[in-house]
């Protein structure tokens, strides 16, 4: 800790030369009066937006930064008391055709032709909200991570938006309800960006810092919003009951089994920057299954959250910077699964929201037991403080309390402090970060882990060094970390170079050592990730190559495939890595890597694919697959994985996706297919049916199937 100290008071002195500089004044846009009866149809033609404030001032910040954008965009905003409606005109350039092929929601729209609006009602220049949308009237929202980096695609809000195709372009409309966003009443200022990605130029536009080492979602270098009415909550009631009804087969030779259950989720309004919610009979039915994924390491997966009720507020619950998936004080994967196993969840109680400057959450559920898992009836108890310091920065606290297994003594206790800035230096950002955590001693003594990272994230030069060292009887009930009594040691150094003319557009150089010792010191991994060519064409394809040295350790035996256990012994070789991939402007698009070299005693060549087919708006097809074949002394393994989505897109609001996944480790074959009708926007129908089979002594035989019909609805007032 002593080392991250050091750090923070040399980026304290070096900054200092920086703070008395004055910063540009941000872009204002001033809102105008929204109707009581405006309709969202994606077309600006109503006397509203003709009277509203416009602006125009959009600046390329990539691929040619501070110059003029190739095509105008045009932004206004309306407001009343009851919801926030922006409009937003795009002009195509001439002979650039627009690239949209996404109709879904939550479609990730980097790729093609969209807006993204950027909001933070709290003026903290820490915290805000994404919407975005394309031409083709998909919708994609999120919540701004902590240091304003990236976003939280996960967190699903209620708005709606309309989008309309003419001669010169497209336009949208964008309705936001007031209940939608937590904000402080106080303020008739916010924070404000919008970006534009024109796709066929590989362009991107932005209204408000518009340089490449700031991302749109980083809110303290955002525009302003300006003369917001006072907002009008009514009661800040909503009330989303829901009703499933399901049958299926649960296993090898069962009859079918049928169930009916409801249950029921209210939030309440305290005050506009509050949010409190409860849950009652909790079901997760329209949730979309994990993607399966080989695993060559010795260390478990990690798989990312999914379930609406826990991603509400994420972004104030995350701890630390640079803990990655290394360290997870909380991980709400833990609570309603066992052992990869679903047990009921009875009731919870959450409270998530900002006061002045401080950032504060909290979370009681209760579990039952379940029969065939091994677990108790559990509560568990997480909260979370952050107070804001300075312009960027903030200082916290998390604890937990409970354990999903049932037992008792179990908690967690830790405190972190951030210093950022999007100044240093005048314009540059910089992180440092250091943090501590503390588990109960019920496996031993040294039951705590800490580290600190130093983050130079900037377009031409990103550099990063992290520290964090895990006690061996380190263990979060309610957490997630996969390898103890370990000190892991990170570097990265990246570059990129514009090229300003030529086929190139992009070269990306790569150097990400990686150092895993033992508590005395010793080595047990290390991994040098090497990339000296990753460059991207001016059409948006691109190619890389790598050369990658690697180490482990071992001290017990390790089975990396069935039959095959590798002995103890130091291991060391080195891996090669080809990879090519098709610009995804293209209804086609793929990308194929091959890993190639050395593999513990061995070798090993690994093949992965993933692409799409967009031949309509209609119709996508999504493909990926991955194939291992391990030729070792101790033993050959073949692993191999394929996925295949077909969506059909009615509309944003109406589609219908079919996943199907086979692994020969398994040798079993899963579908899983998912309809999600949202007929209001508060209001949404899921189909959703499952389907495994196995093959058995060279038999295909069932293993379970299920369909589930499940109707939820939100009244709000």
């Amino acid at each position: 800790m002593a080392r991250g100290a050091f750090v923070l008071a040399s980026a304290l002195v070096l900054d200092s030369a920086a703070l008395g500089a004055q910063a540009p004044e941000p872009p204002q846009l001033r809102v105008g009066v929204a109707g009581p009866s405006h309709a969202i149809d994606g077309r600006l033609d109503e006397p509203e937006w003709a009277a509203a404030t416009s602006t125009d001032a959009f600046t390329q910040a990539d691929p040619r930064e501070g110059e003029p954008a190739s095509g105008r965009t045009v932004v206004r905003v309306l407001a009343g008391a009851r919801a926030l409606i922006i409009g937003v005109d795009c002009e195509q350039p001439h002979g650039v055709g627009v690239v949209s092929f996404s109709v879904r929601r939550d479609a990730g729209l980097n790729q093609e032709d969209h807006v993204r609006i950027v909001i933070g009602p709290f003026m903290d220049g820490r915290s805000g909200y994404v919407f975005a949308v394309n031409p083709s009237g998909a919708r994609y929202d999120g919540v701004v991570n902590p240091g304003g980096e990236s976003d939280s695609p996960e967190w699903d809000g209620i708005w709606d938006a309309r989008t309309v195709r003419h001669a010169r372009g497209w336009s949208a409309e964008i309705r936001i309800p007031m209940l939608t966003l937590s904000f402080n009443p106080g303020l008739r200022t916010w924070h404000f960006n919008v970006q534009r990605r024109i796709q066929g130029l590989l362009e991107t536009d932005r209204w408000a810092s518009a340089a490449r080492q700031y991302q749109v979602t980083q809110t303290s270098r955002a525009g302003l919003l300006t003369d917001l009415p006072e907002a009008d909550l009514g009661r800040g009631l909503s009330v989303r009951p829901a009703g499933r009804a399901g049958a299926g087969v649960p296993s090898p030779g069962a009859a079918v089994e049928g169930d009916v259950r409801a249950s029921l989720d209210v939030t309440q309004r305290l005050g506009a920057n509050v949010l409190a919610s409860a849950t009652v009979n909790t079901d997760f039915a329209e949730t979309e299954v994990d993607t399966r994924r080989t695993n060559l390491t010795r260390f478990p997966l990690f798989f990312p959250e999914k379930r609406t009720f826990f991603l509400e507020g994420d972004d104030i619950f995350s701890f630390g910077l640079g803990l990655n998936q290394d360290v997870l004080p909380y991980f709400s994967r833990r609570i309603g699964l066992v052992n990869g196993r679903e047990v009921p969840i009875i009731a919870g109680g959450k409270m998530n929201g900002r006061s002045g400057s401080t950032n504060f959450g909290g979370l009681v559920i209760g579990t039952n037991d379940e029969e065939g898992v091994v677990a108790d009836e559990a509560v568990m108890t997480v909260g979370r403080v952050k107070q804001n310091l300075w312009r960027e920065s903030w200082i916290g606290g998390i604890a937990t309390v409970g354990d999903p297994l049932g037992q008792s003594g179990r908690w967690l206790a830790g405190g972190d402090f951030t210093y950022a800035t999007s100044r240093f230096r005048g314009d540059r950002n910089f992180l440092v970060g250091v943090w501590g955590l503390a588990t109960d001693r019920t496996r031993g003594d040294d039951a705590t882990a800490a580290g600190f990272k130093v983050d130079y994230p900037n377009d031409e030069w990103d550099i990063a060094l992290t520290y964090k060292r895990i006690g061996e009887d380190f263990d979060p009930a309610v957490g997630f970390v996969p390898r103890r009594a370990v000190q892991l040691i990170n570097l990265g150094i990246d570059n990129r170079t514009r090229i300003a003319g030529g086929p190139f557009q992009q070269l990306t150089h790569e150097l990400r050592p990686s150092l895993a010792l033992d508590l005395a010191g010793r080595w047990e991994s290390y991994r040098v990730f090497f990339a000296p060519i990753n460059w991207r064409f001016r059409s948006g394809d691109r190619f890389e190559v790598n050369a990658n040295p690697v180490g482990e350790r071992l001290v017990e035996p390790f089975e990396v495939s069935d039959g095959v256990v590798i002995p103890p012994g130091r291991y060391e070789w080195t891996q090669y890595r080809l990879e090519a991939g098709t610009a995804q402007k293209r209804r086609l698009y793929a990308q194929v890597t091959w890993w190639f070299g050395g593999f513990y005693s061995g070798s090993i060549d690994q093949i992965q694919w993933t692409g799409a087919w967009n031949p309509t708006a209609l119709f996508t097809v999504e493909f990926s697959g991955e194939r291992n074949l391990g030729r070792l002394p101790e033993g050959d393994f073949d692993q191999t994985l394929v996925g295949t989505r077909l969506r059909v897109n009615f509309s944003p609001d109406l589609s219908i996706a079919s996943y199907i996944q086979y692994d020969n480790v398994s040798d079993s074959v899963g579908l899983n297919t998912r309809l999600r009708w949202t007929f209001r926007p508060e209001a949404d129908l899921f189909v959703v049916y499952n389907h495994n089979v196995r093959s058995l002594i060279d038999r295909w035989q069932l293993q379970s199937n299920q369909l589930v019909m499940k109707v939820q609805y939100a009244w709000r007032r």
